[in-house]
């Protein structure tokens, strides 16, 4: 047993989802620090049956005091959706899951602490992965105070691979769902589900088709199309097929959707903040289909100028939602502009799905900017000449460089 540090926490509050990690964090916490009180805090934030009998494992592996919150209503609102007004996609793929699910557990979970007059909060993110981050930096905005407990980085901890972990549950009488044989790392929300670790570590191995869990493999889509409509007011999504519903729920409905056409599935390394390349699979088919029917709104009612300076802005804002930078002034401040921006994203997207695609079909919004009559062909009611000088004006200085260049 470890001694007790001289500046030990009297009550920590664990960011607890019933996985590997946090699992064997509990009984190893009440080891580095005797006497400690443990809240273990679980978040609902449409996990599926995960948090299924999570309180009565949570008391088994060492906590003292168990706190669920049901979040899916907040988190598909206060979160999923600004993100999706901004556009939010991390290298070109990535819509994003994980990234944005932490600052709202840890959020909470600081609430929880306040409640429980807890003096530390911790997590079971590895010093490798970039969840440490995203945790340590939302309890640093918003509760600067409280001790962070970080186990993966404490010299004193011996686990050092989830293999490892498995070893120490099973000595210290945890119950996980984990073997050595499969052993992938998975994240469930509302808005996703992560797949990272086994066969998946190699570029050169295609993800199987039993590894996705919450879509169909596109080789067992249906052979015909389906259809959704999807009504947005001012950038949200408010509807499906004419029918609202809060957030939540309107994810949810996408997802299953879009899961039975195999929408939303990737595969990529991408760049972690903490420096490595990683790779994984992600599934995430009600977003995809919000994602595309948003841009499709958004061609239409945003005017030229501003719609190319707000990709711009969605490149940055993406980084700062996967750097865990949610609660950053500057994140807040973008938002502002994007929001801005939504005043007019107002209308009904028709999508298709089909074979592991959605594709907006059709389009329609009463702050439409597109003018049929100027898109189309004809040249009746429009000057011709304009063009002229507009175009001599716009290349002059193309034109006095190129002659700058004969001397």
């Amino acid at each position: 047993m470890s001694t007790k540090p001289s500046d030990s926490p009297k009550k920590i509050v664990l960011a607890y989802s019933g996985g590997l990690d946090t699992s064997v964090i509990l009984p190893w916490l009440k080891d580095r620090y005797p006497g400690v009180k443990l809240v273990a805090f679980a978040a609902e934030l449409g996990q599926g049956d995960e948090l299924k009998g999570i309180e009565d494992k949570a008391r088994k592996s060492g906590a003292d005091e168990v706190i669920i919150k049901d979040l899916r209503k907040e988190f598909a609102e206060e979160f999923c959706f600004p993100m999706l007004r901004a556009h939010a996609i991390y290298e070109n793929d990535y819509l994003l899951g994980t990234s944005i699910a932490r600052p709202i557990i840890a959020k909470h979970q600081v609430e929880v602490a306040r409640q429980t007059n807890a003096d530390a909060v911790g997590h079971g993110a590895t010093s490798k992965g970039n969840d440490q981050v995203r945790f340590e930096l939302t309890y640093m905005s918003l509760a600067p105070d409280l001790k962070i407990i970080a186990p993966w980085k404490d010299t004193t901890f011996e686990l050092r691979d989830r293999e490892s972990a498995i070893d120490y549950a099973k000595k210290k009488g945890v119950p996980v769902d984990q073997s050595k044989t499969k052993i992938y790392s998975r994240d469930r929300n509302l808005w996703h589900i992560s797949h990272e670790g086994a066969d998946l570590e190699s570029p050169a191995n295609e993800p199987k088709d039993d590894l996705w869990l919450i879509s169909v493999p596109v080789s067992k889509a249906p052979n015909e199309p389906q259809y959704v409509t999807i009504d947005f007011e001012r950038g949200n999504p408010i509807a499906v097929n004419g029918k609202k519903m809060p957030g939540h729920e309107l994810i949810a409905t996408l997802n299953d959707l879009g899961g039975k056409h195999a929408v939303g599935q990737i595969q990529l390394a991408e760049n972690r903040l903490v420096g490595m390349k990683s790779r994984g699979a992600y599934e995430t088919p009600g977003g995809t289909i919000l994602y595309e029917a948003h841009k499709s709104l958004e061609q239409i009612c945003i005017e030229r100028d501003t719609f190319h300076y707000k990709q711009q802005v969605s490149l940055r804002y993406a980084e700062l939602v996967y750097y865990g930078q949610w609660f950053h002034p500057l994140r807040e401040a973008l938002q502002s502009f994007i929001d801005h921006t939504q005043a007019s994203v107002t209308g009904q997207v028709k999508v298709k799905l089909f074979k592991g695609h959605a594709t907006a079909a059709g389009v329609t919004s009463p702050h439409s900017l597109y003018d049929p009559q100027l898109a189309s062909f004809s040249m009746e009611g429009y000057d011709v000449t304009a063009a002229r000088g507009f175009i001599d004006l716009f290349g002059l200085p193309m034109k006095v460089a190129q002659q700058a260049k004969r001397w």
